[in-house]
Formats: C-alpha cells, sequence, structure tokens
C-alpha cells in the first residue's frame, strides 16, 4: 500500500489526473499491476482501447526512462481491457534487451537502438525474423541540480563534459561563472552522479557530449558509464533521488524525474540566441528533425545532438520498444499489438506531454503504428 500511494502522489504531480476523468490514470508501480475493468475486450467506451484478442498475462521490462509514462499506459489499458495484465518492469535498457532475446519478456524497451550484435542475437528467439527498434516516447534528458540559492543555471556542452569527467570541480569555477553573469555561485564541492548499471540514457548523454563538445569528451558513448570520479546511483530515480537530497549535486535523468520531484533543471547554451531550456515542447523541436536510420520495419533514429535550432533542446532521447517483426510468440503477440496500438495511439501519445515527455513526430508515428499492425 505504501508502494501504491507513494506512486499515486507521482502521477498526481505529473498532472496526469487532468487528461480525463474517464481515465483511469494512478500510477501504480510497474511491478504491482494488477486488477482491471472494462468492457470484456472490444473496445473501451471509457476511453477507446482497442483490445482486440489481447489476452492474458504480458511481461515486459527494460528502460526506467519510460517509467513514468508506461506506469500509465499499463494501468490505462488495463482498466479498458478486462482480464489482461500487463507488468513492465523498470530495470535498464540492457536489462531488457537481454531479457528480450532470452525470450523472457513480450517486448524490451530501450534508449539506444538494437547494436547488430544485439539484432544477430535476437534471430535466436525471433523465429523467421529479428528484433527491431519501434520509437515511443521521446523526451529531454535533464541536467538536474541542487544548489542552495541558485534557481537558474546555464551551461553549455564542453562545460558540462568537464564537469562529468571530474576536471571542473567547484561550482564557482570560471568557466561556470562565465556562462552565469550576475549570479552569485558557491565555493561548493560539485557532486557529480551517473548511472551505475548500463544505460541508455548514460548513452545518449555520451553521444550528446561527444557531438556538441568533442574537444572536451573524447569518449565512446556506451551504456556504461565511462569516466572516472562521480559517484553512482541506480536507475534514473536513484540519481534523481541523489540530486534531490544532496546540495552541490548534479546529474541527469528523463525530465518526468525533475518534475515529480520538484528538481532544479539547467538551461543549455547550444550557442544560439538564448539558452534552451529542458521541456517537452523543447525537445520535440529536436526530435521532430530525427531521421529514421534503420532498414526494413526497423524504425532506429538518428538524431542531431549538435543542432543550434532556436528553441531546440538538444540533450534527448527516444525510447524504443524492441519486437519481433515476425516469429513472436503467438500467446502474447494478440496482447503486445494490442497494448503498443494504444500507446502509439492518439491517446496514448497525447498522455506524454503532460508527463514530461515528448509524443513521437506524427511522420514517424504513422510509420510505427504500420509496422505494429505487420507484427506476426
Amino acid at each position: 500500500m505504501k508502494l501504491q500511494r507513494k506512486n499515486r502522489l507521482r502521477a498526481t504531480a505529473l498532472g496526469a489526473l487532468a487528461v480525463s476523468g474517464a481515465l483511469v490514470l494512478t500510477a501504480c508501480g510497474s511491478d504491482d499491476n494488477s486488477g482491471s475493468t472494462g468492457d470484456g475486450g472490444k473496445t473501451s467506451a471509457a476511453s477507446n482501447i482497442k483490445c482486440d484478442d489481447a489476452k492474458g498475462k504480458l511481461l515486459a521490462s527494460g528502460s526506467s526512462a519510460q517509467k513514468l509514462a508506461m506506469d500509465l499506459w499499463v494501468k490505462n489499458y488495463m482498466a479498458g481491457c478486462s482480464g489482461i495484465e500487463v507488468n513492465y518492469k523498470s530495470s535498464s535498457s540492457g536489462e531488457g534487451i537481454v531479457a528480450f532475446n532470452q525470450g523472457t519478456v513480450g517486448f524490451a524497451g530501450t534508449d539506444s537502438a538494437l547494436k547488430p550484435e544485439e539484432v544477430a542475437e535476437s534471430k535466436k528467439m525471433c523465429k523467421g525474423g529479428q528484433g527491431i527498434n519501434l520509437p515511443m516516447v521521446g523526451g529531454p534528458v535533464a541536467i538536474g541540480y541542487n544548489l542552495e540559492g541558485v534557481d537558474s543555471l546555464t551551461l553549455d556542452a564542453p562545460t558540462l563534459a568537464k564537469i562529468f569527467d571530474n576536471k571542473i570541480k567547484k561550482w564557482n569555477d570560471p568557466a561556470i561563472a562565465k556562462l552565469n553573469s550576475g549570479t552569485k555561485l558557491p565555493d561548493k564541492d560539485i557532486q557529480a552522479f551517473h548511472r551505475s548499471e548500463d544505460s541508455g540514457t548514460t548513452q545518449n548523454l555520451g553521444k550528446y557530449l561527444g557531438a556538441a563538445a568533442p574537444n572536451e569528451w573524447k569518449y565512446e558513448a556506451e551504456k556504461k558509464w565511462p569516466a572516472p570520479g562521480g559517484q553512482s546511483a541506480s536507475n534514473s530515480s536513484g540519481v534523481a533521488a541523489q540530486v534531490k537530497q544532496v546540495d552541490g549535486a548534479i546529474g541527469y535523468f528523463e525530465l518526468s524525474y525533475a518534475t515529480s520531484q520538484s528538481i532544479s533543471t539547467v538551461d543549455i547554451d547550444t550557442g544560439g540566441a538564448a539558452p534552451v531550456k529542458a521541456t517537452s515542447e523543447n525537445a520535440s523541436k529536436a526530435i521532430a528533425a530525427a531521421k529514421i536510420k534503420g532498414t526494413g520495419k526497423d524504425l532506429a533514429l538518428e538524431l542531431d545532438y549538435a543542432t543550434k535550432a532556436e528553441g531546440a533542446y538538444p540533450l534527448v532521447l527516444v525510447t524504443y520498444e524492441v519486437v519481433c517483426d515476425k516469429g513472436n510468440k503467438p500467446e502474447t503477440l494478440s496482447t503486445v499489438k494490442s497494448f503498443l496500438n494504444y500507446t502509439a495511439g492518439d491517446e496514448g501519445q497525447k498522455l506524454l506531454s503532460e508527463a514530461g515527455y515528448a509524443p513521437i513526430p506524427a511522420e514517424i508515428n504513422a510509420k510505427v503504428r504500420e509496422t505494429i499492425a505487420s507484427l506476426s
């Protein structure tokens, strides 16, 4: 009950209940989804969710970046489709891909598209097919900070790179002061936090720093944290919790975590006319310029992390749901298609903006829906 109350409060903080009184938006933890109401499996009058031939229990796991969105989606879907249980375990992108390739989940969530070797591994489980990436959730990776007396903070990619590489160690460092003229910065140690486990969020931060500050960030963009120093915490929720508690802290996590915990976020100086705030709208401007780089039914995207477009927040990620294009398990295929049809639909995507995420651009989302319909 304590877990449920905590997550209900989180969902309320996100403003999710404002969507519609007809929707059941109380977000129970992703590992504790039970109970449902509905009309017996066709179309829910309350939310227009098409349950189709969905049945039984669907297990999924992976990215913690999409946890708050997935909590809402799962609860709504189960409320609209009687007798169906969907359980999404929020862990990490790396763990989700492993679980998918081991055949223990119906789909996985990952903040980085499958690598060639992961696709090759997926062919053992996807009989006659392979794992593909379906972009489902977009959003800014916020740089959250906790610095007493400092309510507004601007940083650029080179400065962020040096902070996370343990080369800028004080909050009143000249590089930070130069970007924050008129702000009194304390002579205080910087406490930089990063993810302890393999994380797609970490990889997206690395891609941004590598593209926008190549001279300062020399590491390959991988899921494992590459730089020395700093402190680690588990999952986005863990990093956010540390930043919330520790004066002088800085870390990275999805905007939804900053929103739900009232954590201050950094404005990023991209070299444009003005620093850009971490908002869903500004992230959408960056994601809208993404191009599909996947082939066949794979819809992996290429993002421009070095964008200087006005109002475009460059540090973004896209969370993919990984499924088999062919060879999905017969016992869960109908439920996977029904559930993902809901999340990719107008109703599911509408929830994202209100929960601190960014919807997938319409042109790309249309291809996602088409691909979902073709899964076999």
